[in-house]
């Protein structure tokens, strides 16, 4: 027998009882459903057996180790769906692209398939018997090897392309009644546990949607985005255009030597991206630009970038920080923890705002604030200000977007522009890659070697830089005029080198362990790009350090 606690209870199980069995005992109805545990501080899923005394926590849908527990699995379970209703070996020609909110987006490449309503309505009755039937999820350990002959043997070339770079001898595949996939992550122990989910059919493709992480019992209607889709849609061509839409393929360009010719491509489809853009800021005659997007998105070296493109085209911008414009720090909202909460609006001044840029429209000059963030207070050093009427405002900040902060400004002069990182490529068919895991890399990177903080403290921020974006930068995306990726398909590649010495250096007895862990294991399927490659007015130099536009 083994002493197992939980909660400061104490269990006594036979030794080998798996997790699973242990999380039944605890469960309770109205409470989240239980998907994975900490064993010890261990992350592990709920077929592990213990074998001695320990310490157990779990893990529900409400972290987000639970939450894409219950993704993957609920994408496991559609994708075996659609091989019951749409023939065998119809998995094999659906692309699992990308994610809009709580929805995934899936497109389905079978000739001759056309997606309807009835389909969709035949493949959520499929899903929902399997959840009734509660199935159990086998996971088996094969050699990495023949794993990648057997996906090449089922037409699956992508993850057999992925498994050609893979370190590890053995790979973990999970089977549903006979359906053998390879997914990244974790995965739930059996059907049973995915109550809820949501299939509808959405521009010639699928819609996946499973619940947020704090609505564990119902789903949110789905909310077309049809700017961003256009925009994710656009990455995905570019991907495919260049021919490298998966980690597998990034790496064969790698081990080709053709990585100047990929970087050079990528950096050239921006630049003209950039240019159109400024060309139709000139010809609408627009003089205020507001951009806005999530954290670590580059939206400092975008902002130059289209500042030297709208020079190009015979126009002068002014750069402008929303952040000269917070209150000082005492005047600053609070969170529910009781710190200052700069996320929020509330915490710009946007009466002074919005009064210093109608006089600049008007030709007025004015005396431009400066916010120190070490003294919390907004300062005035002597900056004056004045534009020309054919000057342009560069407005950069995450509320740029929001319709209070320049609601008081006249509509016809400003164009808005929505700047995020995402991701362009997959790990392979059915394996995303979420943007958020692009845009963590890089803050870690950024935040290590321009402002003093190791990979732990980022990674300990990084669940209140998410709430605060769903609150204030996401719900405002769609007012963009225009929206512009800022990923490149090539970045992870290069961030890894920077980032894996970061991530090891995380202490294993603390909190940020498990996603360090995580984001190494992610790493270990990109090989290495070499860092000088980088043109120095890459977006990517704004992480990695060496840009033209950083004094």
């Amino acid at each position: 027998m083994i002493r197992v606690t939980v909660n400061q209870t104490i269990y006594e199980l036979e030794k080998g009882t798996t997790l699973e069995t242990l999380a039944k005992m605890v469960q309770k109805p109205e409470e989240p459903v239980i998907l994975l545990a900490y064993a010890d501080g261990k992350l592990k899923e709920l077929y592990h057996k213990m074998q001695k005394d320990c310490y157990i926590r779990f893990v529900t849908l409400e972290e987000q180790a639970g939450y894409m527990t219950y993704k993957r699995t609920a994408m496991f379970m559609f994708l075996k769906a659609c091989e019951d209703i749409l023939g065998e070996g119809a998995a094999d020609h659906i692309a699992i692209n990308y994610s809009i909110g709580n929805s995934t987006f899936c497109e389905v490449m079978m000739e001759g398939t056309k997606v309807t309503e009835q389909i969709t309505e035949k493949i959520q009755k499929r899903m929902q018997e399997l959840y009734q039937a509660d199935l159990p999820i086998e996971k088996k350990s094969m050699d990495t090897h023949q794993t990648r002959k057997y996906f090449e043997s089922v037409g699956l070339q992508e993850k057999q392309r992925l498994f050609r770079f893979r370190r590890e001898s053995r790979t973990n595949i999970y089977s549903l009644d006979g359906y053998d996939n390879y997914f990244y992550g974790y995965m739930a122990p059996s059907t049973g546990y995915i109550k809820t989910f949501l299939v509808s059919s959405y521009q010639d493709g699928i819609i996946l949607q499973i619940p947020r992480r704090h609505q564990t019992e119902r789903i949110e209607r789905f909310e077309p985005q049809p700017k961003l889709f256009r925009v994710m849609q656009r990455s995905r061509e570019w991907s495919r255009t260049l021919g490298v839409d998966t980690v597998g393929a990034l790496n064969e360009v790698i081990t080709a030597g053709d990585t100047n010719h990929l970087i050079l491509l990528q950096e050239g489809l921006q630049e003209k991206l950039l240019s159109d853009i400024a060309d139709e800021i000139v010809q609408e005659k627009k003089r205020i630009v507001l951009i806005a997007g999530p954290s670590s998105s580059g939206k400092t070296t975008f902002s130059h970038r289209l500042s030297i493109q709208l020079e190009i085209a015979g126009r002068k911008p002014h750069p402008i920080a929303l952040d000269d414009y917070f209150y000082d720090r005492e005047k600053s909202p609070k969170d529910k923890f009781g710190n200052y909460n700069f996320e929020t609006i509330a915490s710009l001044d946007v009466e002074l705002f919005a009064k210093h840029m109608n006089l600049l429209l008007k030709g007025e000059k004015i005396s431009m604030p400066n916010y120190n963030f070490i003294t919390g207070k907004r300062e005035y050093n002597g900056h004056e200000l004045q534009i020309g009427k054919n000057d342009i405002l560069v407005i950069e900040g995450i509320h740029g977007l929001n319709g209070m902060l320049s609601k008081n400004l006249p509509d016809e002069s400003k164009y808005k522009i929505y700047v995020s990182a995402l991701s362009q490529i997959n790990l392979d068919e059915h394996n995303r890659i979420p943007s958020s895991d692009g845009r963590l890399l890089r803050r870690i990177v950024r935040d290590a070697m321009h402002r003093g903080n190791d990979a732990r403290a980022t990674i300990a921020r990084w669940d209140s830089v998410r709430e605060g974006e769903e609150n204030n930068i996401f719900p405002y995306q769609e007012e963009a005029d225009m929206m512009f990726n800022s990923s490149q398909i090539y970045e992870l590649a290069v961030l890894k080198q920077y980032a894996e010495p970061l991530l090891f250096a995380v202490p294993q007895d603390c909190p940020e362990y498990q996603e360090a862990k995580r984001l190494l294991n992610f790493l270990d399927y990109f090989l290495n790009i070499k860092s000088e490659d980088i043109p120095k007015t890459s977006i990517l130099r704004e992480f990695i350090g060496g840009s033209c536009f950083q004094t």
